[in-house]
């Protein structure tokens, strides 16, 4: 049987002199190298420029860490943070005694990194000519295993925690204020789900390669992970006190009110809608489709 696990990490993975390398940081580090690996071997067999490659990976750190910033920041904590504009874009904070010190990002929302990763990826394309639809393709195909460690991350953090339970697969997480009880693992469901993605969406890439550049593994991509996202929301703690007022209004917090739209979106691509016939590559087929 299994029985309720006691969760107490250390934050800390190791240090470089007086240095301390936090295990979210080195998850996110992990999960941007993965997604870097992942699609220079896309771009590889597809036959795109490795110029054209280089300068991806800088458009999508830039973009994926602002989008995700300002998303937590604007979505969730606005009265604070329209306040105090200066630690919205450092990693700093005010202490009691009116100084400054290193906090490091703390608050990221995967919403606005999403948003922020797709406006990277069009000011990308305008500089390197690349498809749109192409872009999007080989890109969602490695999303899921950065998310897959970015919510590793999380877990090592004890944050975004899961609502009590009974169940056997409840953590207790002792670095959340002390807690004695258990908790869902919110943060590995995500983490085991998001993996799970990313393995069928290689199954369907090895499958349906010819697809790439129609916007279907952009739709697959934002159609599992957030579709996911909204329904084990249903077991995940508020992150937010406010968000108590709107799940008792509409029944819904405001990570699934923020999921509806990329699930709109992602089932618009997965389906093979105009416009992304239109933006996609113009081969003889989709041309005769998009001119009906």
């Amino acid at each position: 049987m299994l029985e309720t696990i006691i969760w107490n990490p250390d934050i800390t993975a190791f240090h470089i002199g007086s240095f301390a390398v936090r295990w979210y940081s080195l998850c996110w580090c992990v999960g941007l190298a993965a997604a870097y690996l992942i699609v220079a071997r896309l771009y590889k067999q597809q036959g795109i420029a490795q110029e054209k490659f280089d300068p991806l990976f800088l458009y999508c750190f830039v973009g994926i860490l602002l989008g995700s910033r300002l998303g937590h920041c604007l979505l969730y904590q606005p009265a604070y943070f329209l306040t105090h504009p200066i630690e919205m874009f450092l990693p700093i904070g005010r202490t009691a005694d009116g100084g400054w010190r290193c906090t490091g990002y703390a608050g990221l929302a995967s919403h606005g990194g999403t948003v922020g990763l797709m406006l990277a990826l069009w000011l990308y394309v305008r500089r390197t000519k690349v498809n749109l639809m192409r872009v999007l393709d080989n890109v969602a195909i490695a999303t899921p295993a950065t998310a897959c460690c970015i919510r590793v991350g999380n877990l090592m953090n004890s944050e975004i925690v899961g609502k009590p339970t009974d169940s056997p697969l409840g953590f207790v997480f002792v670095q959340n204020h002390g807690e004695t009880f258990a908790r869902y693992p919110a943060q590995l469901f995500e983490a085991v789900a998001y993996l799970l993605i990313f393995f069928v969406g290689l199954w369907l890439y090895r499958r349906m390669r010819r697809r790439v550049g129609t916007g279907f593994f952009f739709g697959f991509c934002l159609t599992a992970i957030f579709a996911f996202r909204f329904g084990v929301e249903f077991l995940k703690e508020v992150q937010e006190p406010w968000e108590l007022r709107m799940e008792a209004l509409i029944g819904l917090n405001q990570g699934q009110v923020l999921s509806i739209p990329f699930i709109i979106i992602g089932l618009y691509c997965l389906v093979g809608g105009k416009y992304c016939r239109k933006l996609g590559e113009q081969t003889d087929e989709n041309k005769k489709k998009t001119s009906l």
